[in-house]
């Protein structure tokens, strides 16, 4: 009987979900593409890809019923972990060519063009990690991962009030401006470079993310 953890790469018509599947299942994991509700609700995990427009993936997620998943899941305390623009649909809306989204809403902020000299932001970039990261564990501070996006998170603004309550942990980097490369808040995971195309250092990423599962 196979022990390997269940992830579900969510299939809503935007990612790389060939290029996701195949690291995921090299850090270990047991992975299914799909976007059945029931599936998608059971899995020991679930990632979220993402590529494109913000206002076109979140259209694509609320046709799958990806936000109904994504709430319920988090709710319960299910682990969900989002990728590029999988991490910026999560935050409360996206600015693009002066046109606003709204995203799920999980953290507050606004997903807004990258403030650089150049523009798309891509290549491999080193990020600052903040002291206990899981999701980094293992990893040099100078591991260099893969970003390929025009759009970040300038601001993190989210305070925990409890103080029972273990704060996120978040993860910058910097092109032109510095922006949030990484987000670790209880259940829900995500980064804006890509680790299934971040080499070793991606892959022991996922292999963390996968061991917390």
């Amino acid at each position: 009987m196979s022990t390997a953890k269940k992830v579900v790469v969510f299939d809503y018509g935007f990612g790389n979900i060939r290029s996701a599947e195949r690291a995921l299942a090299r850090a270990g994991a047991d992975v299914e593409i799909t976007r059945d509700f029931d599936t998608a609700m059971n899995a020991d995990g679930l990632l979220v890809p993402g590529v494109g427009a913000f206002a076109a993936c979140m259209q694509g997620l609320k046709q799958a019923r990806g936000d109904w998943i994504v709430d319920r899941r988090l709710a319960g305390g299910r682990p969900v972990m989002g990728i590029c623009v999988g991490m910026q649909i999560l935050f409360a809306r996206g600015i693009e060519h002066g046109v606003e989204t709204e995203g799920l809403d999980e953290w507050p902020g606004s997903v807004e063009p990258l403030q650089a000299d150049v523009v798309p932001h891509m290549g491999w970039n080193t990020v600052d990690v903040p002291p206990g990261s899981e999701l980094f564990a293992g990893l040099d501070a100078d591991a260099r991962f893969y970003f390929v996006h025009s759009y970040a998170v300038h601001d993190w603004t989210l305070e925990t009030a409890n103080p029972a309550m273990r704060a996120p942990l978040v993860t910058w980097s910097t092109h032109g401006k510095p922006f949030v490369a990484a987000v670790e808040n209880g259940a829900l995971w995500a980064t804006q470079f890509h680790p299934e195309k971040s080499g070793d250092a991606g892959a022991q990423l996922l292999t963390n993310w996968i061991g917390t599962l």
